[in-house]
């Protein structure tokens, strides 16, 4: 909201000494943020004055061109010796007679540009008949500001006449404060920060009158629970918008566009209330206002032919939609430069109507921004008769007697609270007579009794709702910085808990292992479902939808981290990076069948257990996944060797790596698990018989639908299983002084038997003395028969009480050889 302060200035007594500067710090005080102050006119200075047009004589140019040779009255204390100036001018919208804006010698314009007496033309010009584009501000379309006849004397400042130079505050909004995207809110503020008195623009004298004027419908009372209408006769179209209300407008950041429209803005601005103008002989039948039916179609101001939802609230009359409420008017009754009938419409709108539709739509306007935010609802009436009554005053019109005003504002909230409660929140000492006054101040209705403060919110402030509401009103009227700074005791600390040990755990193994973490967004849609290849049954695509997502294109939670990991290694790869391993720790949401609502507990005490027991039930399960995603080499090339590319085994042997740091050992096997995964290059890794995640190269599809290298690399588990498996961290173990014995074993097997069970197999036959068992080498080839292969294992055994004697060793090694060739069909290589 761009706030000038000379306008703010007439609804607020604010001291004449009163810095720009000291004003914004007061609002933000007050919770009116600062974004910028702009100095309007700060590149205006030197002599820029009124002048009166004496005669104005064309003269043609060789080049084509017409030139005036004008003689300007500039004031006896300005003239040359007293008398007029001489003046070139290419311009011709003005003439003898005309008030024009004259900059002398030694002015400066915006942009830096000095004005001095040069000779142009054949004629010396001393000085410049000045446009609005010149001075920064709008002037006549045809160029040369032309003043209202007698409205200065030759001599006067400009400047201060037309208003160029002024100071506007930029201030951001917050969502909830509409009442602030006016001049009336801000002032209010303003006056309450400085305890002087505030002039309210909105006292306007209400018509005493019980006739009607253009009929009107409300289909929809809780969309729309207040419609006026008035209408004013005879506007005379050709009247231009006065000079202080352009000025005006333009330092708020709106474009002047004719008289009636300007008013209507101009008051918006004033008041924050949105009003819309008919051009009563377009308008056919009442006024209704309803939702949209299926396919209908509004074409608005901005010649945009928008389809409508069912959802969108609409003003029509018998031709249609003739535009959307509280968003835009429509095109086909929209003023124009024949208009001298106008139907004024002032309306409250239900706020989360209109911020559906300006979203669905994509449309955002001033009057949007006001509505969704929580307008003022008793302002409608008011409003209307301030466009009247300046229609009346700047046009000629004349507004009939009657007023159409269908329904009756929302009644006002009443909040009962604790008249101690702003002094245990804020920590120092308040009064209740002070909060009294506080709340006063704000508008709000104040009854004290018994130790309890009842109050009535005023209709501008529909975000008081609540006790702690009434707090925060009464700390922005005492002020947020009188508040102590108090920091509380920090409890004994207890260290991490195991599972928060064992979370660590995991990040400084993938990290040691050379895996870059990164963090995406939790949101998915069904174009990364698409991506990933999923069947349209798969249960991955099943998600929890959110209610007000952040894009239409991933409306709810993912049930996969491969969603965001793939994301991040194809933006990695598309900035040049070739070989990337990243990994991420992150929850996913699991809808379950028949989740019961959660329940919205107040905010006046704490939840009670019940509560808190039903909101958790009602939460979607949420266990921790750990992915990785792999592409180009694993190990780079040097002088130690070629380097090796990432291969699938390298996303299993991470999770096995992270599994062997929670002292948990997986199970790998073979499978096709379908998408995203590659058929036959897919591992899957169980935990006591339960499958907790897959690893292996992804689908030549996804690689392409990510952009990615082919035979990139990826794996997903559930890391929530392994952290619940994971045996907590006691005292260290003993470790057996005695040495250990090395035995190596080659069993030739079918080429389709995993190597993990054949691993699997040696550790249950060889008994407690086997300590570990490591695969080293696989063979495929003479004299290895054709289809099976040669798999060498490294046994290592030791006791903890004694050094194992060669027949020891030799007979474990046997019985692990043996119970490979029962489970396996595994056969010893001589």
């Amino acid at each position: 909201m761009r706030v000038p302060t000379s306008w703010l200035r007439e609804y607020a007594d604010l001291p004449a000494d009163l810095s720009t500067a000291a004003l914004a710090d007061r609002l933000t005080m007050l919770d009116l943020k600062l974004e910028e102050i702009i100095e309007a006119g700060a590149g205006l200075s030197g002599p820029i004055v009124v002048g009166r047009v004496l005669s104005a004589e064309p003269e043609p140019q060789k080049n084509g061109k017409t030139i005036n040779w004008c003689s300007v009255d500039v004031g006896p204390d300005h003239g040359v010796d007293g008398g007029p100036r001489g003046i070139v001018c290419g311009a011709h919208n003005f003439g003898p007679g005309d008030l024009v804006v004259v900059a002398l010698p030694g002015s400066v314009l915006p942009g830096d540009f000095a004005i001095a007496a040069r000779k142009t033309y054949g004629h010396v010009s001393d000085g410049m008949i000045c446009s609005g584009a010149e001075l920064g501000t709008a002037g006549d379309p045809d160029g040369i500001i032309v003043l209202p006849a007698d409205s200065a004397e030759p001599g006067t400042d400009a400047v201060a006449l037309l208003g160029l130079r002024d100071d506007v505050l930029d201030l951001e909004v917050n969502p909830d404060r509409a009442y602030a995207l006016s001049m009336r809110g801000v002032a209010r503020d303003a006056a309450i920060g400085f305890d002087v008195a505030f002039h309210d623009p909105a006292d306007v004298t209400l018509p005493e009158t019980e006739a009607a004027s253009y009929p009107v419908v409300v289909e929809d009372p809780v969309a729309c629970p207040v419609f006026v209408t008035r209408t004013v006769r005879g506007l005379d179209p050709t009247r231009p918008t006065p000079r202080w209300m352009v000025r005006r407008l333009e330092l708020a950041g709106m474009r002047p566009i004719s008289l009636a429209v300007d008013i209507t803005n101009y008051v918006m601005l004033e008041l924050g209330q949105p009003i819309h103008g008919y051009d009563a002989s377009r308008l056919q039948g009442p006024i209704v206002v309803r939702r949209a039916a299926p396919g209908e179609k509004v074409t608005t101001l901005d010649d945009q032919v928008r389809d409508l939802s069912t959802e969108d609230l609409l003003i029509t009359d018998d031709s249609g939609p003739i535009g959307l409420a509280g968003v835009m008017g429509g095109a086909t009754t929209e003023l124009g430069p024949d208009t001298t009938d106008v139907v004024i419409e002032a309306a409250h709108f239900d706020a989360p109507t209109i911020a559906r539709t300006a979203r669905l739509q994509r449309l955002s306007s001033e009057a949007s921004r006001r509505f969704e935010r929580g307008a003022d609802p008793e302002l409608p009436l008011r409003a209307s008769q301030r466009v009247a009554e300046l229609l009346v005053e700047l046009g000629g019109a004349v507004a009939d007697e009657g007023v159409t005003v269908v329904g009756r504002p929302p009644a006002r909230k009443q909040i009962t609270l604790a008249s101690d409660l702003p002094e245990r929140i804020a920590g120092l000492p308040i009064e209740a007579e002070t909060a009294v006054v506080a709340l006063e101040a704000n508008g709000c209705a104040v009854e004290l009794s018994d130790d309890l403060l009842t109050v009535v919110a005023p209709s501008w402030r529909p975000d008081l709702t609540d006790p702690y509401d009434v707090v925060e009103e009464v700390l922005r009227h005492v002020g947020y910085d009188q508040v102590p700074s108090v920091l509380p005791p920090a409890p004994a600390g207890r260290g991490l808990t195991p599972l928060q040990r064992r979370r660590r755990r995991v990040g400084q193994v993938m990290a040691g292992a050379g895996y870059v973490e990164v963090t995406t967004f939790p949101f998915a849609g069904p174009a990364d479902f698409d991506r990933l290849g999923l069947a349209p049954d798969d249960v991955r695509r099943d998600q929890v939808l959110l209610e007000n997502p952040l894009s239409a294109e991933e409306p709810g939670l993912t049930t996969t981290l491969m969603t965001g990991v793939l994301r991040a290694l194809a933006l990695n790869v598309g900035r040049g990076h070739d070989d990337v391993s990243i990994f991420e720790t992150a929850r996913v949401y699991l809808p379950e069948q028949d989740q019961p609502d959660a329940p919205i507990p107040g905010v006046d005490a704490r939840p009670s257990d019940d509560e808190i027991a039903a909101l958790d039930a009602a939460l979607p399960a949420q266990p921790y996944h750990l992915a990785v995603a792999v592409t180009g080499r694993r190990e780079r090339a040097g002088w130690w060797g070629e380097g090796r590319r990432a291969t699938w085994g390298d996303a299993v042997e991470a999770f096995r790596t992270v599994a062997g740091s929670l002292h948990l050992e997986l199970e790998v096997s073979s499978g096709d698990v379908g998408a995203p995964w590659h058929p036959g290059r897919t591992a899957v890794l169980s935990l006591d018989g339960t499958v907790v995640g897959h690893a292996g190269e992804l689908h030549p599809r996804v690689c392409r639908a990510y952009g990615l290298p082919p035979r990139a690399v990826a794996g997903e588990i559930d890391l929530s299983a392994l952290l619940a498996a994971s045996p907590e961290i006691g005292p260290r173990p003993d470790f057996s002084t005695f040495p250990v014995a090395k035995e190596d074993v080659a069993l030739v097997v079918d080429a389709s038997v995993p190597s993990a069970d054949v691993a699997a197999a040696l550790v249950e036959g060889g008994g407690d003395l086997l300590e570990s068992v490591r695969l080293f080498d696989v063979y495929t080839g003479d004299p290895v028969p054709d289809g099976s292969k040669s798999l060498a294992f490294a046994l290592r055994l030791r006791a903890g009480d004694r050094t194992l004697t060669e027949a020891e060793a030799a007979q474990a090694r046997d019985a692990a050889v043996a119970r490979a060739a029962e489970l396996t069909g595994a056969v010893q290589r001589a």
